[in-house]
């Protein structure tokens, strides 16, 4: 019973994953960005720049990656190029921006413990700073996600719930095996497969998370190898990350040190969780790539 209630979830977790990989719901119903009650069109600038991170990612099928226009401030990517609806990468607004001009930041209005910030007071201007990216920066978030995408990171993460499933079923029987359970009563049988679930469950857990940073690290250094450019915008965008969680930090007040670190990391979500690289690991990966090349 164990056994079929947890595969039960599993099978349902895995077609939640391709559901959504398929029909491209990440883009179209939770990262899409919306004005005036339309979805928002990607600039003729950002669009540009979406093609020329694809040519310089060399990926071998270009024509099944798109780009949209999503909310939030940096590039998020969903789907798998093999399949039908292809890749999908949305790009903020704020990418728009430029140091001279702010305009795709400061022409929206952000509410922070239901107080608008005000982007001329210096935590404003702050924030403002950090959210506005050079030209190599954005590549290198671009080329991350596009690379990331390329190689199939949503079905390895995918992976992580069948393997570890099997992995149960097949210790489960083993050990019934070695100890004779088959013939004893239900009750060790039961205690077995408990022990088991238990085992297997938090195997998933730091499966999962391990197999989430390691495709973090990977996708960074395939987007900075790309060129010294690259790797200078890699630096560049993660300090302006790390910069803005300290900010964000200061802004929301005690719900800020609940969610960011002094350092800029992103605190878990549990105890027992860790989903994502630290930024400054990521950052210090990147700029090690940075020295190497200068020697």
């Amino acid at each position: 019973m164990w056994l079929c209630t947890l595969s039960s979830i599993v099978s349902f977790k895995i077609y939640w994953k391709i559901t959504i990989l398929r029909k491209g719901v990440p883009n179209e119903k939770l990262y899409q960005a919306w004005s005036k009650g339309e979805p928002a069109s990607l600039s003729e600038k950002l669009e540009n720049t979406f093609q020329t991170v694809l040519n310089d990612c060399a990926v071998g099928s270009s024509e099944n990656f798109s780009a949209f226009a999503s909310f939030g401030f940096h590039p998020i990517g969903a789907g798998i190029p093999w399949l039908p609806s292809g890749a999908q990468v949305g790009i903020p607004a704020n990418f728009n921006s430029t140091p001279d001009d702010p305009a795709g930041i400061t022409n929206r209005t952000i509410l922070i413990n239901g107080r608008e910030v005000e982007w001329d007071s210096d935590i404003g201007s702050s924030l403002k700073e950090s959210l506005v990216f050079s030209s190599e920066a954005q590549k290198f978030a671009i080329a991350r996600e596009v690379l990331r995408l390329d190689s199939a990171g949503p079905v390895l993460h995918a992976a992580v719930a069948p393997a570890c499933l099997v992995g149960i079923c097949v210790n489960s029987v083993v050990l019934k095996h070695i100890f004779g359970l088959y013939a004893g009563p239900i009750l060790a049988r039961g205690l077995v497969n408990l022990v088991v679930v238990g085992l297997g469950a938090a195997f998933y857990l730091l499966a999962t998370d391990e197999v989430s940073q390691w495709m973090d690290y990977r996708s960074d250094r395939r987007a900075a190898s790309l060129s010294p450019e690259y790797i200078k915008g890699g630096v560049e965008f993660y300090d302006k990350i790390i910069s803005r969680n300290k900010t964000l930090r200061m802004l929301m007040g005690e719900r800020g040190e609940e969610m960011y670190a002094p350092s800029g990391n992103l605190f878990p979500s549990n105890m027992f969780s860790l989903k994502h690289a630290p930024y400054t690991a990521r950052r210090e990966g990147v700029a090690n790539l940075l020295k190497e090349h200068k020697m």
